[in-house]
């Protein structure tokens, strides 16, 4: 049995990664501080024997028993990572550090969770894993996109430096059941506004576009990831290759909820990309993956979530 430590493990994804992983042969341990995450996304877990919670902040050193450490741990939504910019990037710094060093005492493997993000507002697409990106460094997203730049940096210095097993994916925009009411990201936020009826709310003029996958594809290739050879490193992209804009996305939302909502534009936010589509030729070719959900069946199930909870 291997002691697989998840750091976010009560956020969206980390739960999610949490309900795969607690099914096998593995002691799991997740770690989360409650920052932007619920332990309603964890609650049925804590019945399973090899199921651990800790509450922790990675910020903070941390000594444990681990042989692998996925590292899921930042907020994600520009909503929340805006909201505390300095914690942001401590934790995308300090965190990171906090966990290769473990990673070298245990001598054990690390994945981290990084995201297209890390290419700003492209100026090429689909976006593929040698393109260095157009990033603000001084914008009000930076704190993440240059957070998780870093974290990628140091990375790959452990790795140079100390021989560290290390893998790094860059996650586009993924969704699903779990994400929070508040996370301010499209999807959540479309959907709620389609279920109350009120009036949906489309930054710009909605013709900006986004690639969404759905979670449990995201999931399924995080864990290929983290037991693929050691020479498969990263970066690697994973998300769904297929281009949406988001006026199309909003229609397609009233549509499958029958909302009698209406659209109504707002300026678009600072910073914010025009396009995300990745190029996932790499991912395709080195661990046989692609998605494998329709943006429609994706969003008939999350919406069935939201119906839930609302």
């Amino acid at each position: 049995m291997k002691n697989i430590l998840i750091t976010g493990g009560a956020g969206f994804l980390g739960s999610h990664l949490c309900d795969r992983l607690v099914k096998t042969n593995n002691n799991i341990i997740c770690l989360d501080n409650f920052l932007t995450s619920s332990e309603e996304n964890i609650k049925k877990l804590k019945s399973y024997d090899n199921f651990k919670f800790i509450e922790h902040d990675i910020t903070v050193p941390l000594d444990l028993k681990v042989d692998q450490i996925y590292n899921l741990a930042c907020p994600a939504s520009p909503i929340h990572y805006q909201n505390n910019p300095v914690k942001t990037i401590k934790t995308c710094v300090y965190g990171t550090i906090n966990l290769l060093d473990l990673a070298i005492k245990n001598k054990s493997q690390i994945l981290q969770a990084s995201t297209s993000e890390v290419y700003g507002d492209p100026e090429i697409s689909p976006q593929h894993e040698s393109y260095l990106g157009k990033v603000n460094p001084i914008g009000v997203r930076s704190c993440y996109d240059e957070g998780k730049r870093c974290a990628e940096t140091l990375f790959f210095d452990y790795h140079r430096q100390y021989k560290l097993p290390i893998k790094v994916v860059r996650i586009f925009n993924t969704y699903g059941p779990k994400m929070a009411l508040n996370d301010g990201r499209v999807i959540s936020n479309l959907i709620i506004q389609a279920l109350k009826n009120e009036d949906l709310t489309i930054f710009g003029n909605g013709e900006q576009t986004r690639s969404f996958c759905y979670v449990d594809d995201l999931i399924e290739v995080i864990i290929r990831m983290m037991n693929s050879d050691p020479s498969i490193k990263g970066p690697l992209n994973i998300g769904n290759p297929k281009e949406f804009r988001i006026i199309d996305l909003a229609k397609l939302i009233l549509k499958i909820t029958n909302s009698n909502s209406q659209i109504n534009f707002i300026d678009l936010p600072s910073d914010d990309p025009k396009q995300r589509k990745p190029d996932i030729q790499k991912v395709k070719k080195t661990l046989n993956w692609e998605p494998e959900t329709s943006l429609e069946d994706g969003l008939v199930k999350t919406i069935n979530y939201f119906k839930k909870i609302i």
